[in-house]
């Protein structure tokens, strides 16, 4: 094996070994899926050629290009779990995404495929797989694999790639002996210091306030909005306690409507998105939200706290396995979503915020980092393609 990348490697070394590498990541649907995607592509940029795959109509059409980099898209769909009928149509969309997805390769020849997560991944790397078996492309295949429950297409596809890279170590023995545990990449800005009082400003909140950030994820949280909108109307905060909410573009205006301006009551601001969270995270004692996998890298990258609520209908129930790995190791408490009102989350709030609970859930939560995700997977890069194997 390599001796990789670590942290002291100077940068023009990176480009020196690295430099000249046609790197295509396939993700697409969620902001768990194409974040960690786009923090390894950023770590590429400077001495690579990087291209995406993806639905027309997902997130990525947005997330993609405002982050600097050609989307291409293709046909895709879930396989239907509940719905027989539905089976022939996904089958063909699918279908006519591999026909799509082969030309694009053929066209682009990379070194490296990374797929990161969301159905888009499937035509890709089955087109890939299959142009490699009959010697039409030659590269490695990647899947990246975030979540402590392996979903169904990564699980189809493990046997076909170079190696399947994750956060935990359980995985392995639904994925294979090629799984790796590298940990989530996570965006630049969340690996430097942020001032708090600076990070307060631009938030309009008091850098010395017991601070509650509320996030549902890239899309929000229903069931999360409703039981903070009800947490603010039947309690008062504690004197200093403050609440950063960002709800999602779907519940903002009500919810925005219904908390008001900041009072002597509850000091609350309601926003819809937040492009950046190295404010929040900076800001944060505490975080409530979903448990998916890019958000828990985020937590455990910056060392918050956290209350996590899985999402209920996420696939092979993820989200609760995600979440019970961060309450067993003392970083996170957990709610499940059917029973979360506003008294179970007051009553969490009320636990997590004891100073001593506060400073272990601190440490717990930085545990989970695993060092540097974004150096391993470049030693990794390194590893599966030699400078002599990249083109010039």
């Amino acid at each position: 094996m390599s001796a990789g990348i670590d942290a002291s490697t100077p940068r023009s070394c990176e480009v020196d070994r690295l430099g000249g590498m046609r790197v295509l990541f396939a993700a697409g649907g969620t902001g768990g899926h194409i974040y960690p995607a786009v923090a390894i592509a950023d770590a590429l940029a400077a001495f690579a050629d990087i291209r995406f795959v993806g639905s027309a109509d997902r997130l990525e059409q947005s997330i993609v290009p405002a982050a600097g980099y050609r989307l291409e898209t293709i046909s895709s769909r879930p396989l239907p779990r509940t719905s027989p009928l539905a089976i022939p149509a996904a089958a063909a969309a699918n279908l006519t995404g591999i026909v799509q997805a082969a030309r694009i390769l053929l066209r682009v020849r990379p070194d490296l495929i990374i797929a990161t997560g969301g159905y888009v991944c499937f035509p890709v790397m089955a087109a890939a797989a299959l142009l490699r078996a009959v010697r039409l492309l030659r590269c490695r295949l990647v899947l990246f694999e975030p979540n402590a429950e392996p979903g169904l297409t990564n699980k189809m596809l493990a046997p076909l790639v170079d190696e399947v890279w994750g956060a935990f170590e359980n995985p392995r023995r639904r994925l294979g002996k090629t799984y790796i545990r590298t940990g989530i990449p996570v965006r630049a800005a969340l690996k430097h210091h942020v001032d708090r009082a600076a990070a307060a400003g631009r938030l309009r909140l008091d850098p010395s306030g017991f601070t509650i950030v509320v996030v549902g994820g890239s899309q929000g949280a229903r069931s999360i909005n409703a039981a903070v909108d009800a947490l603010v109307k039947t309690q008062k905060l504690p004197p200093g306690w403050q609440i950063l909410h960002i709800t999602g573009s779907r519940d903002f205006a009500q919810t925005r409507t219904r908390a008001g301006a900041p009072s002597d009551k509850n000091r609350i601001v309601v926003l819809s998105y937040l492009s950046d969270m190295a404010d929040a995270y900076a800001l944060a004692d505490v975080v409530v939200a979903r448990a998916g996998a890019s958000t828990l890298g985020e937590l455990a990258a910056t060392g918050v706290p956290s209350i996590l609520i899985p999402y209920p209908f996420a696939t092979g129930d993820h989200q609760l396995q995600n979440a019970r790995a961060f309450q067993a190791a003392g970083a996170a408490l957990v709610i499940e979503d059917a029973k979360l009102d506003d008294s179970v989350l007051w009553t969490a709030l009320q636990q997590v915020a004891q100073p001593a609970r506060l400073a272990a859930m601190r440490g717990a939560a930085r545990s989970l980092g695993t060092g540097d995700p974004l150096e391993r997977i470049l030693a990794r890069i390194e590893t599966l393609i030699p400078r002599k194997n990249v083109r010039a």
